[in-house]
């Protein structure tokens, strides 16, 4: 792939980075990723009874909130030997072409499939492909298939003794997980995976499996592996986490590092180019377990943050519960039920981005004809501006990074026109004038 990179720099700032990609690739049968959003499902916190059925019930409530993938966390049985807590982890898994019975039947799932392809919906599952628990069926039918120690002993994964590893030097077990990989698209009709750690797994797997599956109808596959550390995995994947992303603007808010080393890590990961996208995201099942809800995390920028994952280049994924918001960490290995009240009160503020984010061609992530340039301010070490373009349509997004009101203007030549905010309709005249005064977690998003 050809890259062609632009910069303008005055002293040590950048005024505009415009990022072009001369790659033509276009999967057709999957066009609809381009534009798309994901939202992770956790259907064991998701509602009281903690089922397919259950969750079916709110699938209308998203789809309104203009919601595209579905994703679905393991939805396979969950190993009973050293699991964690009372519940266990839906990534130890007792067998990979079953239903955990706390969700419901297969039956159950089937149906919640249907119906969220009535919806519009697209349905993609966890697939954990690095290890199983120690129960899992294979210890007993096909203890070859796993890592073994010295000992003799099946080997621990890193970190999670509730887990085994697999062993990916056995070709009768990756025809087995490839084989379990088709039960689902033959059996559920479902329209991708979500794969688990895929950079713990050998890259040749994927590069095996996916044809393999795909024999059977074309799929949307998302990577759980950072491409700026792993780009051999970004040539499979339709899209991958931005870990290193996440990480920094963590660290950006918490230790009060200079905004440049955010916008210099998004020119790294432009470097990469359209082949493959990055999803963004401000939580997830191991984030706010772990480490905090987005406010915990990102505090007043939160907001700003959720505005920057819908609109920079790449796919948008939210977790269960953003949308009220959630303000709790979700124990992991426990009942521990989202407290949903009937007041979504961040609903509408991601049903505009996520509509925003399907309907912009100049939002169309991995898409070559879009040039997104980081634009100069009068506040470049409080203030993330940047434009995206596509022909005649644009967007462009202001946000306050900093924990302080701020005035400011944009200098930079790639604004001109009118523009209309999404949030409130007010149309602005840039050619008039591009001074702003924002309060903290101040954000704008205009298009054209």
């Amino acid at each position: 792939m050809k890259k062609i990179i632009l910069l303008t720099i005055i002293g040590l700032g950048i005024v505009s980075c415009a990022i072009q990609n001369t790659n033509n690739r276009m999967d057709l049968p999957k066009d609809w990723k381009h534009s798309t959003n994901i939202y992770e499902v956790n259907i064991r916190q998701y509602t009281q009874e903690g089922t397919f059925k259950a969750f079916e019930k709110e699938m209308p409530r998203l789809k309104s909130m203009g919601v595209k993938v579905l994703w679905l966390m393991p939805i396979t049985p969950i190993a009973q030997q050293n699991k964690k807590g009372s519940l266990g982890s839906p990534y130890a898994a007792a067998d990979y072409t079953s239903i955990n019975p706390e969700f419901g039947t297969m039956d159950d799932f089937k149906h919640m499939v249907n119906e969220a392809h009535r919806l519009g919906f697209k349905v993609i599952i966890d697939w954990v492909a690095n290890h199983t628990g120690w129960d899992h069926v294979w210890t007993k039918t096909h203890p070859e298939f796993y890592l073994k120690d010295p000992d003799g002993k099946f080997h621990i994964a890193s970190g999670m003794d509730d887990i085994i590893e697999l062993d990916y030097k056995n070709q009768e077990m990756r025809q087995a997980m490839i084989d379990a990989m088709k039960f689902w698209i033959k059996e559920t009709n479902i329209d991708g995976f979500r794969c688990d750690l895929a950079s713990w797994v050998e890259v040749d797997f994927w590069q095996q499996a996916r044809p393999a599956v795909e024999t059977i109808k074309p799929l949307f596959w998302l990577g759980e592996f950072d491409e700026l550390e792993s780009p051999e995995y970004g040539k499979v994947f339709d899209a991958s986490y931005s870990w290193k992303w996440m990480h920094t603007s963590d660290d950006y808010y918490q230790k009060n590092l200079p905004l440049q080393d955010l916008k210099d890590l998004l020119i790294k990961y432009s470097n990469i180019g359209d082949a493959s996208m990055r999803a963004w995201f401000t939580s997830n099942h191991d984030e706010n377990s772990w480490n905090g809800t987005e406010y915990e995390k990102y505090g007043v920028i939160a907001k700003p943050m959720a505005v920057f994952s819908a609109t920079w280049n790449g796919i948008p994924l939210l977790y269960s519960g953003q949308e009220l918001p959630n303000m709790k960490r979700l124990e992991f290995f426990e009942k521990d039920v989202i407290a949903w009240t009937h007041n979504f009160q961040m609903a509408d503020f991601y049903k505009t981005l996520l509509e925003l984010k399907s309907s912009n061609l100049a939002l169309r992530g991995g898409d070559p004809n879009v040039t997104t340039y980081l634009l100069n301010t009068t506040a470049n070490d409080k203030i993330l501006a940047y434009i995206r373009k596509n022909g005649n349509d644009e967007v462009l997004v202001v946000l306050n990074m900093s924990n302080e009101d701020v005035s400011f203007s944009i200098q930079d030549d790639h604004i001109s026109g009118i523009f209309r905010d999404v949030f409130d309709g007010n149309k602005r005249d840039f050619n008039t004038g591009k001074d702003f005064d924002f309060k903290v977690s101040d954000y704008k998003v205009f298009e054209k």
